[in-house]
């Protein structure tokens, strides 16, 4: 495989993670474009791509960690993520966000998110304590979870429960999810793709939308349908079968940056 055709295989889990860490779409991905530009144009750079996910994730991390905070909205255009973020931030160190996810959402270990960061081992693993220590300071919330599956359901009850925060419903279809929120509008919603009946988790979130801001979390075992680039996609999204550790990531993340559109 060529080393174009490496990278590119990694680029949608990339974009993953840096949507996460920006807080949003157009940001994540325009630190992506920059690194990606700085891969073409240094041969010695691109030289180092070689060798999986690592080197990659190491040449974005030194293009995060370059830009200054608080230009990070001018980056890719000042979004809702962003301005519910700002006085947020220095709850958790932009480091320990990134320790965090690499460890979590992207499922890296701790000595290969330590090469990323370019720091040693003890130092990630205290940032990554870090953050969990800050998230766990952020405000507890009502979750809508949209499931088909009941034993998923169950699992992410129990999950969500153990954060601390409160299950305001569970849903199986587009109708039960809409029945939900009109008795009780969640601080946060957990969403399949495909439900029971056929409808569409995407559809059941936008009739959430539609009443009011709320951070939405995609759950489905099919991410690369959604991440193709052609369309606005969701900044928040976990792969099926997930790990408990990957789920309360993204939760914190969204509840952190409080967004009400996962789309665009």
């Amino acid at each position: 495989m060529s080393l174009g055709n490496q990278i590119a295989a990694h680029l949608p889990y990339l974009r993953r993670y840096a949507r996460a860490l920006t807080g949003s779409q157009n940001a994540g991905d325009a630190f992506v474009r920059t690194m990606l530009e700085a891969v073409l144009a240094d041969p010695e750079l691109m030289a180092t791509m070689e060798g999986g996910r690592v080197p990659l994730y190491r040449a974005f991390s030194k293009v995060w960690t370059s830009a200054q905070p608080e230009n990070l909205a001018a980056v890719g255009g000042a979004g809702e993520h962003e301005a519910g973020a700002q006085h947020r931030l220095g709850a958790i160190t932009p480091p320990g966000r990134q320790a965090l996810l690499l460890t979590t959402l992207e499922d890296f270990t701790m000595a290969e998110a330590a090469a990323i960061l370019g720091r040693d081992l003890a130092e990630t693993e205290a940032l990554v304590a870090e953050a969990v220590a800050g998230i766990e300071r952020e405000q507890k919330t009502d979750v809508l979870i949209i499931e088909d599956e009941p034993l998923i359901a169950m699992q992410l009850e129990d999950l969500v429960g153990g954060m601390g925060h409160t299950i305001c419903g569970t849903a199986a279809t587009r109708t039960q999810a809409r029945e939900v929120v009109a008795e009780n509008m969640p601080g946060l919603v957990l969403a399949d793709i495909q439900l029971a009946d056929g409808s569409s988790g995407l559809d059941a979130v936008e009739d959430i939308l539609a009443l009011g801001s709320v951070p939405v979390i995609f759950i489905t075992a099919y991410p690369e349908r959604l991440l193709t680039g052609d369309r606005p996609e969701p900044t928040y999204l976990v792969t099926k079968p997930f790990q408990e550790a990957t789920v309360r990531a993204a939760i914190s993340q969204a509840l952190f940056f409080r967004s009400s559109m996962p789309l665009g």
